[in-house]
């Protein structure tokens, strides 16, 4: 072969100088050529996880339970804040470097003339990965929709709906059924179908059972309940009792909750889990951006909610937390985004705006969110009580918040994961700069 490159960031830059020159195909008939020639396949149960929201938090709490079962689990999740390494986990722990350019390597090596996305070929080659580690269980998170997505070569044991939305909408249509639909592509005849959505899409429904897939439904196979100090689940043969709520914080853990220990009580005889081992890996499960408060103050909160459905839940979970003189958000989205949708749940709690342009082309331009946002100024506001102002990038809008921000007031970060991650990045270099 040519000249490979033999570090990481060499290879990420120039699997996106060849992205920029591929023409998306949405069909898998590429990408499952190259696995066959790869020779790609697991050996162990593969759990594959779908949603518009609540994959990230259904993925990280499998791994955080079956961890402390002392199972060794193969994690691939997507997409990563500072290092493209977060996106591979073995054993809890981030892929290395050389591990990942060997699968790179490898993937290169079988490609042949096939044009692969960056996202098709990180794919292959984290799977590659994952199933050469000699681990106990894969849990697989989905990208873009399901059907046509890269992840879906491999077939799943278990697969996992969290919710279905409005998203995507250029690629996976615009109704809940169009979007249920293509969720449903990850679904196999005779394995297990969970679905955590609450009303779940008809189209979803009805591919499950046209493929004759094992669907568990939430409120029929599966459910939970509880009071403010714990909860239960229940499943079609299992129940577990008295569990402490998950770390992660927000209203809809206990739906992404349920779907993981249902997932569990499907594989209970490949992979047995504890009660304790259930409350453990619940209480100290960890996922970076999804409603994730810092120590300190004033307090900052991180979320990557980008859709109408996840920034209403991030609106719910800030009304729940309590008196805060001033609100400040760090926000940042995509052109393509349903903005309106987003900004509206959020409004009523936001005081202060402070917009980023984002390093993406595809970013809406912080100049246009500014006016958008003027135009919520309510008619009773004084000096000091409301104000939009714009910024180049998400490192200086969260400056100027912090700036102004009171030790009693908070600052949501939120929108795009560019939005979370350039804050991140901000902070790694202002403590490191220390």
């Amino acid at each position: 072969m040519p000249n490979l490159p033999t570090t990481l960031p060499a290879w990420l830059a120039l699997l996106e100088s060849r992205h920029a020159e591929v023409h998306i195909d949405m069909g898998l008939d590429r990408v499952r050529a190259v696995k066959e020639r790869m020779a790609l396949a697991f050996d162990c149960p593969v759990i594959m996880v779908a949603g518009t929201n609540g994959k990230g938090s259904t993925c990280a709490m499998l791994e955080s339970i079956l961890l402390r079962a002392g199972y060794k689990v193969g994690l691939y999740i997507k997409p990563h804040f500072l290092d493209f390494n977060e996106r591979a986990r073995i054993g809890g722990e981030l892929a290395s470097d050389e591990a990942l350019v060997a699968s790179f390597n490898a993937v290169e090596a079988q490609r042949g003339d096939a044009a692969l996305t960056y996202f098709e070929f990180t794919t292959l080659a984290i799977m590659h990965l994952l199933a050469g580690s000699g681990i106990d269980v894969a849990i697989l998170e989905v990208g873009l929709g399901g059907r046509l997505d890269a992840v879906n070569v491999i077939d799943a044991d278990v697969a996992i709906v969290t919710s279905v939305d409005i998203d995507h909408t250029d690629y996976l249509g615009d109704t809940r059924e169009k979007i249920g639909f293509e969720k449903a592509g990850i679904f196999r005849p005779g394995k297990a179908a969970i679905c955590s959505d609450p009303v779940p899409p008809a189209s979803l429904v009805a591919h499950a059972e046209a493929i004759q897939a094992d669907l568990w439904l939430l409120g029929r196979d599966f459910n939970y309940s509880g009071d403010k100090q714990q909860w239960n689940y229940g499943g079609r043969g299992q129940r577990r009792n008295s569990l402490g709520y998950p770390s992660l914080r927000g209203a809809n853990q206990l739906l992404n909750a349920s779907a993981a220990l249902a997932a569990l009580e499907v594989l209970r005889l490949e992979l047995p889990v504890g009660a304790q081992e259930v409350r453990t890996g619940l209480v100290l499960v960890e996922l970076p951006g999804r409603f994730q408060v810092l120590p300190g103050r004033p307090t900052v909160i991180l979320d990557v909610a980008h859709n109408p459905h996840a920034a209403s839940a991030l609106g719910q979970n800030l009304g729940n937390m309590g008196f805060h003189p001033f609100t400040y958000a760090v926000f940042g989205i995509m052109e393509d985004k349903d903005i309106d949708g987003v900004v509206a749940p959020m409004a009523e709690f936001v005081d202060h705006w402070c917009v980023a342009d984002l390093p993406s082309p595809r970013s809406a331009s912080a100049g246009k969110l500014a006016a958008k946002l003027d135009a919520l100024r309510p008619a009773d506001a004084k000096d000091g009580d409301f104000s939009v102002s714009a910024f180049a990038d998400p490192g200086a809008a969260f400056a100027n918040a912090m700036s102004r921000a009171g030790e009693n007031d908070r600052i949501v970060v939120f929108g795009s994961f560019y939005t979370v991650a350039g804050v991140m990045a901000a902070r790694k270099s202002s403590n490191t700069d220390k």
